[in-house]
């Protein structure tokens, strides 16, 4: 049997799956790779969420996030820096596609040539998560916490409606700041800070 779940607003539309048709690994990496034009997850209970392309102001503003990402990678280079396009499957068996992420070097060096033609059977170090107009604020809090208790040493839940980011970190703390013009990377990505003021304004 499956449901299909409309969340408010356009982006996303979830499709829960009993066990009995549930998708191996293989299968749902494949499932993926017929419907690129989608973002495709799918959580630790193996339901899974078929979200739609974004729109323009949001897809504008993940792209200021990715590029500091990943000149901020390239100087470091410590690490990797990922777009929205790649998939993480983390150790509870949810697969995510955070918006930005970067991920140590060390590592990725452990991974077999066929996990880097996969999804990453990693959590990322660090994730950077956009809402959208139509994203569910108490989801998106969800997937932050869930990037943390699989490894996250650091993320960034950003809110650009409220001008607000949630800064989640290992040690289970978390902070809210609002309306800050700046957020670094503190000692997971040391040197890195990212210009929330080209994120609050609107890009075009």
């Amino acid at each position: 049997m499956v449901v299909f779940q409309q969340r408010p607003g356009p982006a996303a539309l979830e499709l829960h799956m009993a066990p009995a048709i549930d998708m191996t690994r293989e299968q749902f990496f494949q499932f993926c790779q017929l419907n690129r034009d989608v973002r495709i997850e799918r959580n630790a209970e193996g339901s899974i969420a078929v979200m739609a392309p974004a729109g323009g102001e949001t897809g504008a503003r993940n792209g200021v996030l990715a590029a500091a990402l990943h000149r901020w990678a390239e100087e470091d280079g410590t690490g990797v820096a990922f777009g929205s396009s790649t998939g993480f499957e983390l150790p509870n068996g949810a697969v995510r596609a955070p918006d930005a992420a970067w991920v140590l070097r060390n590592r990725l060096a452990r991974l077999t040539p066929e996990d880097k033609e996969r999804f990453l059977p990693l959590c990322p170090d660090f994730v950077i998560e956009l809402l959208s107009p139509s994203d569910s604020r108490a989801a998106a809090r969800r997937k932050m916490e869930e990037y943390r208790a699989n490894g996250a040493r650091l993320g960034w839940l950003v809110d650009p409606a409220r001008q607000q980011v949630a800064v989640y970190r290992a040690d289970g703390s978390l902070e809210q700041r609002t309306e800050p013009d700046v957020v670094t990377g503190e000692t997971v990505l040391p040197g890195f800070s990212l210009d929330l003021v080209a994120v609050w304004k609107p890009p075009f």
